[in-house]
Order: structure tokens, then C-alpha cells, then sequence
């Protein structure tokens, strides 16, 4: 009888993925994306996320003009040019919000669904000027504006219904069904879900240098930022338990897309790009760093 009510929950389960699954391709790529979230609850999901990051007593936002005016005025280039790229539609529906969160110990940035923009002090210094933070910012807008935390909570969802089909199929409670269904979770997440999640971030790369360069920004500054990245980065997991690019991947992608980015960069108002302040010495990570991403 158990075993037939779980059966029947797969089905019904893969019903509903067949219903509400939503066909979509990336305008810039011309790549298939699989998304079962309504844009409407993305957004939602993002404007929510950002109010709890906002009020966590832990985080600091920053009033500090020489930390905020730089970030906000590389945000108003990018947002304008997101308004006039292929996702125009999309970026003049959203409702934009930058803040730039005091943590001079966190290397980190990010855009939800919606616009809502967080900076990080603690990457200033890789980011050294406005050239760097309009990479940054380029590539975690395209996030959001390509529904990629969409895709990915599609691609989750519908993981989950794939690993209660296999365990019905394994039958049961023995150890070598749970051995099997540990080795089959392992495989879909090396084998789907972080291959979808690199190529969410080549294409933010890609797209996020052509925004970048359309906002006056120059694309050259986005290898010598990775190249930054890669030196801090010892350590970081092998490309293959990732998702992200190795940053040697990710260097030679952009250096191949360069050509095309410095043709746009070359027609665009050229933006007045100014250094970013020093920070302070990381503190000691002793407190949880919210990471909505």
C-alpha cells in the first residue's frame, strides 16, 4: 500500500512537471531553458530575500559615499544599458536597488530577481576601479535578467522528482537501494545540476561583458579582475565539482568573446571610471555571511 501511494505521488508529481513546465530560450545564446517558476514568484522570491538580507541585524549597510557613489554609479550605466539590450522588456519591468553592504572580510556580490543589487566591500579591492565593478556587475545582473534562479530551482525540482522515481524503482529499504540512491544523488549533481550551474555563469560572463561594455565600461579590465581572482582563489574545487568556470576557463572564454566586446566598447559614451577606496584588514570570520545566491 506504501509503496503504491509513493508510486502514485511520482506520477502525480511528473504531471505536474509536464503541465508547468515553461519552454524559453536565452536571447543572446539561443540555449533551451527549462523553467517551471512563473516570473512573477521569482520576483517575489528576490524583492523577499533582499529584505531579510537588509534587516539581519549582522548586516552593515554602508553610508559611506566613497564605498556607495562608485557602485551606484556603475549600477545606473548598467541598469540603462540592460534597458537597452535584448532583455530591455525584463529590465525596465524591474524595480532596481543597490546597496552596498559594509564587510570589508567577504568577497562577494550579487542581483536578484527584480534588480536588487548587493556589493560587498570586501571585493573592492579585486575590483580596484569602476572598470572592475562593471564586470562584477555585469555578470550578476545578467543573472537575473536571464532568469537563471529560476532555471536552477526548476532544474532542483524536477531532480527531486527523477530520485523518488529511481528509489520506487530500487524498491525498498535494503542497503544496496540506499548505496544506489547515494550514488545516484552524487550523479545528478555532478552530471545535471552543476553543469546547468557553470553554464548559468559562462553565459552571465559572456552577456555581462557585452553590458559592461555597452555602459561605456572597458572589457579589458574583466580578465586582469579574474586574473586577480585566480590569484586569490588557491584552493578553490577542481572545475569538475564546481559551478563555477575554473579561472582558467573563464579567462579564455572572455579573451575569445573580447574582440566582440571591445567593437561595442568602441561605439559606447565612455564612462568616467574612478579607483575604489582601500579597506581595512579582513576582521576574523566569526559571524555567518548571508549569502541569498
Amino acid at each position: 500500500m506504501i509503496q503504491a501511494i509513493a508510486h502514485f505521488r511520482c506520477i502525480l508529481l511528473s504531471s505536474i512537471l509536464l503541465v508547468a513546465v515553461g519552454c524559453a530560450s536565452n536571447p543572446y545564446t539561443d540555449r533551451s531553458q527549462f523553467l517551471l517558476i512563473s516570473e512573477n514568484q521569482e520576483v517575489q522570491m528576490g524583492a523577499q530575500a533582499y529584505a531579510q538580507v537588509l534587516k539581519d541585524p549582522n548586516v552593515q549597510i554602508s553610508t559611506n559615499p566613497a564605498e556607495v557613489e562608485p557602485v551606484k554609479r556603475v549600477a545606473e550605466r548598467i541598469i540603462a544599458a540592460a534597458k537597452r539590450s535584448k532583455y530591455a522588456e525584463r529590465a525596465k519591468s524591474f524595480d532596481w536597488e543597490v546597496n552596498v553592504i559594509k564587510d570589508d572580510g567577504t568577497k562577494n556580490a550579487w542581483a536578484l530577481p527584480g534588480g536588487k543589487i548587493a556589493f560587498y566591500t570586501g571585493i573592492f579591492p579585486e575590483a580596484k576601479d569602476e572598470n572592475g565593478l562593471a564586470a562584477i556587475m555585469g555578470h550578476e545582473v545578467v543573472h537575473a535578467l536571464a532568469r537563471h534562479g529560476a532555471e536552477r530551482m526548476s532544474q532542483n525540482l524536477a531532480a527531486q522528482v527523477g530520485l523518488q522515481a529511481a528509489a520506487i524503482a530500487l524498491g525498498g529499504s535494503g542497503v544496496s537501494g540506499q548505496f544506489a540512491m547515494q550514488a545516484l544523488g552524487v550523479g545528478t549533481k555532478v552530471g545535471v545540476l552543476l553543469p546547468f550551474s557553470r553554464s548559468h555563469e559562462s553565459e552571465a560572463d559572456y552577456i555581462g561583458l557585452l553590458l559592461a561594455a555597452e555602459a561605456g565600461y572597458d572589457p579589458r579590465e574583466a580578465v586582469r579582475l579574474w586574473q586577480r581572482m585566480a590569484q586569490s582563489s588557491q584552493g578553490a574545487p577542481p572545475e569538475f565539482l564546481s559551478t563555477h568556470p575554473a579561472n582558467t576557463t573563464r579567462i579564455a572564454d572572455l579573451q575569445k568573446w573580447m574582440p566582440e566586446a571591445m567593437a561595442i566598447y568602441q561605439r559606447a559614451d565612455k564612462a568616467p571610471v574612478s579607483q575604489l577606496p582601500p579597506i581595512a584588514s579582513p576582521p576574523p570570520k566569526n559571524k555567518p555571511k548571508p549569502k541569498p545566491r
